[in-house]
């Protein structure tokens, strides 16, 4: 227990990695790495809440100042890790400090993926991942201001919710042919197509975003051969995940940095958890899951494993998103060939959609049914055998579902 734990990511995982290493009674030194000069901070809210202004920058800090001191977490912020030296066990910062560890824990995140098109240096082109980032974007929303959205997804959608709410002129191009198409069934997409586009929302399908174009400011944004106008451009085309550090120092990386269901890597004294993380998924068939909840679950099992009690890391994934006076909330991870059952009406704007594969829920995606989202999960881990006409019944209490 005098070991000494470095953290490489002040994110929700590295946060919760220190929760629960002094939990479980570690004693030893604990230091985070972090390149952003901030504590760790709940990301989900910047799209939402924070963008709207209706939250406030200190409720976005996961643990207060004196959690960490209290902790004894040694918070080196606003300066990034530049390598690991395996043999050595130390990682070099890029201010040229040099810190020890016995046991390193990577939970670098993820990075927005830049879109490669001219012009994509104005300054008037916005992506989302940080405070910094809403920041940027809250002082350029103005009411009449055109803004193109580039992806239909979830960050995309939710910043149009806000968007249009606030009086901007909103134009979405997404390259697919639906809304959020790697993420929900065609159902779910339809109907948040139509939620936006009466919100006046403008939205174009199979249409990738060609360049940007004006005099040194942004003017307008070639997409599907023609011309269309914007003041202000964001771009929300997914993430990659930050596994630069791992790969440089040897360790297997596929679409993010291997690791076993106890969160290992193939380094005993090194381990990873959260959005970087390329791990076995319920079904042990590897996948990578950017979410709040695989980062909080996935941290828990990476500091039981650095202490010695590794525990096989199988929760059941879920996801949220708010959109106008919409909360979508999905548990598990549906695949092409699940049976659809739709469960309540759209019209009432409170439906939940239930993946069926093999007979038993796989995946559910509720808007504003809490009901059914919680049974949903809890039918998802059990692996119960459900009926689709049950499902849909609404005569049938959820409750009474499992």
């Amino acid at each position: 227990m005098s070991e000494r734990i470095v953290i490489i990511g002040a994110g929700q995982a590295g946060a919760q990695a220190v929760a629960t290493l002094r939990a479980e009674g570690f004693t030893g030194t604990i230091t985070m790495i972090g390149d952003e000069p901030f504590l760790p901070y709940q990301r989900p809210p910047l799209s939402k809440a924070y963008l709207q202004g209706k939250f406030e920058r200190e409720r976005l800090f996961l643990k207060p100042e004196s959690f960490y001191a209290e902790a004894k977490a040694e918070m080196i912020l606003g300066t990034a890790a530049a390598s690991i030296d395996r043999t050595k066990k130390q990682v070099m910062l890029t201010d040229g400090r040099v810190i020890a560890y016995d046991k390193l824990l990577l939970a670098t995140g993820t990075r927005v993926r830049p879109i490669l098109v001219p012009n994509a240096n104005f300054k008037a082109v916005h992506y989302l991942r940080s405070i910094a980032d809403v920041d940027a974007l809250r002082a350029v929303f103005e009411p009449g201001k055109r803004l193109a959205i580039v992806g239909g997804g979830y960050i995309g959608l939710e910043v149009a919710a806000v968007a249009v709410k606030h009086g901007l002129d909103v134009t979405v191009f997404e390259a697919l042919d639906r809304l959020m198409q790697r993420a929900v069934s065609p159902l779910v997409s339809a109907f948040y197509e139509d939620v936006h586009r009466a919100a006046g929302v403008k939205i174009h399908f199979n249409t990738v975003v060609e360049k940007f174009v004006g005099e040194n400011v942004l003017e307008g944004v070639v997409a599907g051969g023609k011309t269309w106008p914007a003041d202000i451009a964001l771009v929300g085309i997914g993430v990659v995940p930050n596994s630069e550090l791992a790969k440089d120092a040897g360790l297997p990386v596929d679409n993010g940095i291997v690791v076993d269901n106890c969160a290992r890597t193939s380094d005993s004294s090194i381990f990873a958890a959260g959005d970087c993380t390329w791990h076995p998924g319920r079904e042990n068939a590897f996948l990578r899951l950017e979410s709040v909840q695989n980062a909080i679950d996935q941290a828990k099992h990476a500091a039981l494993a650095m202490i010695g009690k590794p525990t096989p890391y199988a929760e059941v994934p879920w996801f949220w998103s708010d959109q106008y006076d919409l909360k979508m909330q999905i548990a598990g991870l549906g695949r092409p060939g699940d049976q659809h059952v739709l469960r309540g009406d759209p019209a009432s704007r409170k439906f939940a959609v239930f993946h069926l594969r093999d007979g038993k829920v796989a995946a559910v995606e509720a808007v504003n049914a809490a009901a059914e989202y919680l049974v949903g999960r809890k039918l998802i881990a059990a692996g119960t055998p459900i009926a689709a006409e049950k499902l849909a019944d609404l005569s049938i209490p959820m409750k009474n579902m499992a």
